[in-house]
């Protein structure tokens, strides 16, 4: 409990009395960047509800071309479809990130592909690593000792949290077969059991978490 309070603490002072907002990212490719349109709203009133952070209770939507993409910490993307990032939005991107900026994307199945391939036009030099179970951001705010849950099965595959880094700053966390953001969707969408919900949200609110206060 002691370790919450500080984390609390520690989180408002990192925020400075600012309200917490999540930035949707619109990409071109043809994917579907809009996909899950009620998660980010229920992962907000769920944060709000559960932790001291004041939120934006809507999703902002950016591009990374826009003159105030750089003004949002936390960047979200999810879709099925293909990614492609014009050469003007890799340098957005990898300046914003740079500058600690943090992207969590969320495969919603399909993405895989070229969302790795668009990372590596990004960052050249740096690979994918995978999470290990005993990380801090499975243990954040709410414990996971078993890693990233597993929220919608796709192909029989295990959920993977693969994530980038700056020096010891992880700077995108990729979500994959897990399906993260279908679990923060209205319940009347995949009809979900509450505790397959729950799970997904605590563990976006882990993500949140840690990605301000590591």
């Amino acid at each position: 409990m002691i370790k919450i309070i500080y984390k609390i603490i520690t989180l408002l002072c990192i925020l400075n009395a600012q309200t917490f907002s999540i930035a949707r990212l619109h990409y071109g490719g043809g994917g579907d960047w809009y996909s899950n349109p009620s998660s980010l709203p229920n992962l907000l009133k769920y944060l709000e509800s559960n932790t001291a952070i004041s939120v934006i209770p809507t999703e902002v939507r950016i591009k990374l071309t826009d003159e105030n993409a750089n003004q949002f910490p936390f960047i979200y993307m999810t879709g099925h479809g293909n990614i492609r990032f014009t050469d003007e939005e890799i340098i957005s991107l990898r300046t914003i990130l740079m500058n600690n900026g943090f992207l969590h994307a969320d495969d919603n199945y399909g993405m895989d592909i070229s969302f790795r391939r668009e990372m590596k036009r990004v960052f050249p030099n740096k690979e994918f690593v995978e999470l290990p179970n005993d990380h801090p951001i499975f243990n954040s705010f709410y414990s996971f000792p078993n890693g990233l849950p597993k929220i919608h099965e796709h192909d029989s595959k295990p959920p993977q949290a693969l994530a980038l880094f700056e020096n010891e700053r992880m700077i995108v966390l990729y979500t994959y077969e897990s399906d993260l953001g279908d679990g923060w969707e209205d319940q009347s969408v995949h009809q979900d059991p509450l505790i397959i919900r729950e799970s997904a949200l605590k563990m976006g609110v882990n993500i949140i978490f840690y990605s301000l206060t590591q």
